[in-house]
């Protein structure tokens, strides 16, 4: 049964300052396809670090952006190849440059425009897929007039081809989707174990300030819960394996404890069956079909088709 429609009206965005020229583009709600979305204010050009899902949403954000500041946009970071976070550069483009990891790249030219078969009743406008300009394998330094702006990717986690915003200096971190925050994380693209040790790779920059890819603006902690419910999702699979169950079973008897209410719960069955993926040998970031996937997703959410606020 189809949900009824958004009311847009009860949306609200806003630009958070973090310090002098950075500021994270927040949106009303966490969870499908509404994500966050970083400022980079330098005194000549502006850089985004990544862009919105749907024409509406990033209008908004380049509205926001002009109020802001004048210099032009001339940046587009992805922060790795899921549309809610980059089909919104179409907006940006060609004026900006588009950068990414080049794993985000080759996702996102086999992917194409997918998001609207999952959730065809969204209003996604006129956007399409981003084709980065500029690609990379490990890191590259971009600076914002003299200080330094570091785009790190640590290998397979939320994705294959995820990238980090480190602004060394003062230790804030635009992490993406690598974690979550007063949301349930989300790996079944990547790899439960390659996201854990990656995030531990993020706790020991020890940073000040995380911006992660959907929900409120946190410090370091976001990172360490992230990593506790990644644990528990690896000891669930680990049990369920041993036990002979589907990763479906394991999730609907699974206690999440601490994890009990976040929103879009239903991602506990996609992470389990990635972590069954890696548990068995698999190749970190290989694709699983996704039909049988989303089918436990809904089951998991009662029946209900995935709602996505976009």
């Amino acid at each position: 049964m189809p949900h009824a429609p958004h009311d847009l009206s009860q949306d609200t965005a806003r630009l958070v300052e973090i310090e002098d020229g950075v500021h994270a583009y927040l949106q009303s709600h966490s969870g499908w396809c509404v994500s966050n979305a970083g400022v980079l204010a330098g005194r000549r050009s502006t850089t985004l670090v990544d862009c919105t899902a749907t024409e509406r949403r990033a209008l908004g954000l380049k509205a926001a952006v002009a109020e802001l500041t004048p210099h032009p946009v001339t940046r587009v970071v992805i922060t790795h190849h899921h549309g809610d976070h980059h089909y919104g550069a179409s907006l940006f483009t060609p004026q900006a440059t588009v950068i990414a990891h080049e794993e985000a790249r080759s996702a996102n030219l086999l992917d194409g425009l997918n998001l609207p078969v999952i959730w065809p009743e969204v209003q996604w406008g006129a956007v399409r897929p981003m084709e980065p300009d500029v690609t990379f394998r490990d890191r590259l330094t971009l600076h914002l007039d003299d200080r330094p702006v570091e785009l790190v990717h640590y290998g397979p986690a939320h994705t294959t081809g995820d990238l980090v915003v480190w602004l060394p200096d003062t230790r804030v971190l635009f992490a993406g989707d690598l974690t979550f925050s007063g949301t349930t994380p989300f790996v079944m693209m990547g790899s439960v174990t390659g996201c854990i040790e990656t995030l531990e790779q993020l706790a020991a920059l020890d940073p000040a300030v995380v911006v992660s890819g959907h929900g409120p603006v946190q410090d370091a902690s976001v990172i360490a819960a992230n990593l506790r419910y990644l644990r528990l999702v690896l000891r669930l699979a680990q049990e369920g394996r041993a036990a002979g169950l589907t990763p479906l079973q394991v999730a609907q008897d699974a206690d999440l404890g601490e994890f009990a209410d976040l929103p879009e719960s239903e991602r506990l069955v996609a992470n389990l069956h990635r972590a069954y993926h890696d548990l068995a040998g698999g190749v970190r970031g290989e694709r699983l079909a996704i039909p049988p996937v989303l089918r436990d997703m809904i089951t998991c959410n009662g029946g209900a088709p995935l709602r996505c606020l976009a």
